[in-house]
């Protein structure tokens, strides 16, 4: 019986940049001898991984889309490659696969079928900001999005701040990018004046802002967010 292959879970960039920067060679090594990738969009899949190695023949590489629009029964057709002994990359649009990505059920299934899951090193936007933010890195939670629901986004937003202040842990979040501005004057209107928040946009970029502050010095401060990835993070006053 043939061997499985193993399933590399293959980091990009967060945005726009030099590779080199963020990425170790490890993944342009991968990359030289993977030809089956799982990926969300398959153009921009392609542009990472020329940016990464220019010399990979992208006539060579075959993509299966993972993304909301994928049924659930296309799923063990991904895992196909594996069972027939190919080497499989899985990446995200950016940042780690598998963290608040949709590529965590083919790691799921990768384990059911006894497969080898290979996580390789890059860039996580969750785990850089909670570095940056100078808040508990020892107990956190990420809640991914919040309601967009005005009045069920600011009950999510009280609860997260009695979360951190029951349990001394960092809370953090995000939304999508164009509503970045709205989160933030939500956020500052229902936290209490001297809970911390950090915020946390384009993290290793050129344009990189990370910024710890009590919500009262936040009120005083004028920042545009808008369409730039954004983590915020909540805590209780130390």
């Amino acid at each position: 019986m043939k061997a499985s292959g193993k399933l590399y879970l293959i980091p990009t960039t967060l945005g726009e940049m030099n590779a080199d920067d963020v990425l170790p060679q490890t993944i342009k090594r991968a990359i030289d001898f993977i030809d089956y990738y799982i990926v969300e969009n398959e153009k921009t899949a392609r542009k990472s991984i020329k940016i990464v190695h220019s010399e990979k023949k992208q006539s060579e590489l075959k993509l299966f889309l993972l993304n909301k629009h994928t049924d659930t029964k296309e799923h063990l057709d991904f895992i196909k490659p594996l069972l027939e002994g190919h080497n499989v990359g899985l990446m995200s649009e950016a940042g780690c696969p598998g963290v608040a990505d949709p590529g965590a059920v083919i790691v799921k299934i990768a384990h059911e079928k006894g497969i080898q899951v290979v996580p390789l090193v890059g860039p996580s936007s969750i785990l850089l900001a909670l570095m940056a933010s100078g808040m508990n890195g020892q107990s956190f939670t990420f809640n991914g999005y919040l309601p967009i629901d005005k009045s069920e986004k600011k009950q999510a937003i009280k609860g997260l701040e009695k979360l951190s202040f029951d349990k001394n842990q960092s809370q953090l979040f995000i939304e999508t990018p164009y509503r970045n501005n709205k989160l933030l004057e939500d956020i500052l209107q229902t936290l209490q004046p001297n809970t911390l928040l950090c915020v946390a946009c384009d993290i290793t970029l050129p344009t990189e802002y990370i910024k710890t502050m009590t919500v009262n010095l936040w009120k005083k401060q004028k920042v545009d967010l808008h369409n730039r990835p954004c983590i915020f993070i909540i805590h209780k006053t130390y």
